[in-house]
């Protein structure tokens, strides 16, 4: 059985008034991501890793953000185009785990729907599928309630 490991890495400043969606669930709160897209940076940070894990660069060179297509886009349709090209190049997704680093809102009632949405997506299961959050202990942008950052990394199987 052959394996690649992908890392994916993404980050989106936060502003008021904006919705916030993490991992596919949108998160109770007065600010949102400044973003192309909807901004959901574990999607995004999990598209990196799938599309790195396959060689195949980033979100970026995929769905650019010069592109009108893609302007408020769902996150989750954009991580169902990368799942599809995984597939379409005779992998399989093992297992993803992600990790989101935001001051504010605390993240853990929504864990278990970001990973039960993810899994779906992934056609994984549940336990398959990992979602931590932290916080940055109000050290660095992410602190300060500036932005968030995710990094995500995935196992694919063929």
């Amino acid at each position: 059985m052959e394996f690649r490991i992908g890392n994916g890495y993404d980050v989106h400043a936060l502003a008021p008034g904006l919705p916030m969606w993490l991992g596919g669930v949108q998160i109770d709160s007065p600010t949102g991501f400044v973003a192309h897209s909807d901004g959901d940076v574990a999607i995004h940070a999990l598209c990196d890793a799938l599309l790195g894990a396959l060689a195949l660069g980033d979100i970026g060179h995929l769905f650019p953000d010069s592109s009108a297509e893609w302007k408020g886009i769902d996150s989750k349709i954009l991580l169902s185009k990368v799942v599809a090209l995984v597939h379409e190049k005779g992998w399989r997704v093992g297992n993803a785990d992600i990790t989101i680093a935001l001051q504010k809102p605390k993240l853990a009632p929504y864990i278990g729907s970001m990973r039960t949405c993810l899994s779906e997506i992934l056609g994984i299961g549940t336990d398959a599928v990992s979602v931590k959050a932290t916080t940055t202990e109000r050290l660095g942008f992410v602190g300060r309630e500036e932005g968030a950052e995710v990094w995500a990394s995935v196992l694919i199987l063929k």
